[in-house]
């Protein structure tokens, strides 16, 4: 269930697709460029289509690059890519690579101070986009405190309440956390994903639209002529950065921070403030420089946690040094790895605590065998190569960031759950349709949280009266107005409970500091897994699921593969002192 880095509910890819900063409409932060410097870069070029696997020197045309160079290395670089032919259009010191334009990327990449070389996939030059539409994005910035302190019932339920199993399990109830911790609206949540609905009924009360970022532009079509994101939207393939046509990045936002108003369900943490950081195009794709932007941009401007529900593409898994691959595809995958090695840690310096989805592959990560999905863009790239414990899923297996598996109602790991002793950290709700230990049936068994409606429409899940036709999609009216909610499962909602309850930990002891409140990812993540409830491995070890499958847990119920530290705790997280 691992499809280009998303799946309904299900973990989402990495798209490399070139948003190269802030649209010039964006607000300006003070002490942040309005356009991130990178992106003085002519970002609506048109690359040369790559040749087979995404090369363009297979081809001989030209495409850009994104050149990693080693430290103090930036001149060395230069001068290879200008050996080779290419032309520098610009440089990200606080990451350490080069933006080139060239033909010839294996030359580049096989210079000394080349770490690994990338080719950049911006969306291109949108001489064919369609004219904007009559949809306009509101200025409105989110109600004071104040004013929503009057809109919430303390200790009430929200309408929905009773299908959130996810809420009850982790303690995020009115007689629970919520009865001590909400969070604050001065802690800044980024949701980088495929956007957010900033308009959602139970999402527009805490979306911050003045900080919120998109950092990708739409692409109608893949370089082979296929469907990718279809026909824009607005001018310029660019969507206003409170719009999410996936639906993907809403549910992720509303499982972390749907306010308490009376209307649907309640998020983690009720009262942060949500930030788009949208990395991820309308298909799902999740590319490197629109993922290292996002990050960038959210450490600049005092972001406190991100939450990563994908995979960075076109590799599940990327091997720096894979037999079965060519040279530029052993560049790039070691391009990918160290731009995400230094986002990582360029963002955890700025005090960001990051969490991720940790996969939706069901496959044991510490032990990976055979890798059938890489590269996953364009369409029928793929090809079965054999991969080792030396490979690795970005960004759920790097250092520094906090990967998170899923749990059914019943308690038990997903199948579809990825897992492993070195790359699982804490579980959380993540549904499980198939997990039968409980009274709940079907779709009740996901986990349900906002959708766009026009989402909906689009996938012909609502009748002409604006009626779910099944029961993947619940409809709840308030005060003359109706707002949607649709159930789904995976790691990717697994992931945002986590983010909540990090939330929840800033804000009680979170310090004034950039953006509103800060605190070291350190203690973050210490208060995380000292609040978490322990949870051993199944006995046997060797678990049994419906359809025939096994997977080995392995591991003490302190710290094992299938639930890490344990089963996030958002009532212990409302109340341990440190």
């Amino acid at each position: 269930m691992h499809a280009r880095g998303r799946l309904a509910g299900v973990i989402m890819s990495v798209a490399l697709l070139g948003g190269l900063g802030a649209p010039s409409s964006a607000p300006v932060i003070p002490g942040v460029p309005a356009v991130i410097p990178f992106s003085t870069v002519d970002a609506l070029s048109t690359p040369a289509p790559p040749g087979p696997s995404g090369s363009a020197s297979a081809a001989g045309q030209a495409g850009d690059y994104l050149v990693f160079y080693v430290d103090g290395g930036r001149a060395a670089a230069q001068r290879a890519a200008e050996a080779a032919g290419g032309t520098v259009r610009a440089h990200d010191d606080r990451l350490g690579y080069l933006l080139v334009r060239t033909s010839a990327p294996e030359r580049i990449g096989a210079d000394p101070a080349v770490v690994g070389v990338a080719r950049d996939r911006p969306i291109g030059r949108t001489a064919g986009a369609m004219p904007a539409t009559g949809r306009t994005s509101p200025g409105a910035t989110r109600p004071d405190g104040a004013a929503r302190a009057g809109e919430r019932r303390a200790g009430a339920a929200e309408p929905l309440a009773g299908r959130q199993w996810d809420m009850k399990m982790i303690g995020a109830t009115p007689t629970g956390s919520y009865a001590k911790a909400t969070g604050s609206h001065k802690v800044l949540v980024g949701v980088m994903d495929t956007g957010v609905d900033g308009r959602h009924p139970d999402i527009a009360p805490n979306f911050n639209r003045a900080l919120s970022r998109n950092f990708v532009t739409d692409q109608p079509t893949d370089p082979n002529g296929r469907k990718l994101d279809g026909p824009c939207e607005y001018q310029g393939c660019k969507d206003p950065a409170d719009v999410d046509d996936d639906g993907h990045g809403t549910h992720v936002a509303s499982t972390i921070g749907s306010p308490i108003n009376g209307i649907g369900v309640a998020g983690v943490a009720p009262d942060v403030s949500l930030v788009n950081l949208r990395a991820g195009t309308d298909s799902g794709f999740f590319f490197l420089k629109p993922t290292l932007d996002a990050l960038e941009y959210a450490a600049d401007i005092g972001v406190d946690v991100v939450n990563m529900s994908f995979y960075v593409d076109p590799w599940t898994f990327n091997c720096p040094d894979n037999p079965g691959d060519t040279p530029a595809e052993r560049s790039e995958q070691r391009a990918i790895l160290e731009g995400m090695r230094r986002a990582v840690n360029y963002a955890r310096s700025h005090g960001v605590t990051l969490i991720t989805a940790i996969g939706n592959a069901g496959g044991d990560l510490g032990k990976p065998k055979t890798d059938t999905s890489s590269p996953d863009f364009p369409k029928g790239s793929e090809k079965n190569r054999s991969v080792d414990n030396s490979c690795r899923n970005v960004p759920a297996e790097l250092d520094g960031v906090i990967s998170v598996s899923a749990v059914g109602p019943s308690g038990r790991k997903a199948p579809y759950s990825d897992y492993g002793t070195e790359q699982t950290d804490i579980a959380a709700p993540g549904g499980d349709v198939f997990d039968g230990g409980t009274a709940l049936r079907g779709k009740d068994r996901e986990i349900l949280a906002a959708a766009p409606e026009h989402v909906l429409r689009a996938q012909g899940r609502l009748d002409a009266k604006g009626m779910p036709k099944d029961n993947s999609v619940i409809r709840e009216c308030h005060a003359g107005k109706c707002a949607y909610y649709q159930y789904m499962e995976g790691t990717s909602m697994a992931a945002p409970h986590v983010t909540g309850v990090a939330a929840l930990i800033i804000g009680r002891f979170g310090k004034p500091g950039p953006g509103g409140l800060q605190m070291d990812p350190a203690e973050v993540e210490r208060l995380l897994y000292a609040t978490a409830t322990p949870k051993g491995c199944p006995s046997p070890r060797t678990y049994r699921y419906g359809t025939g499958e096994t997977q080995v847990c392995e591991g003490p119920a302190s710290r094992n593969g299938f639930f890490g530290h344990g089963l996030v705790d958002a009532a212990r997280a409302a109340t341990v002192t440190r």
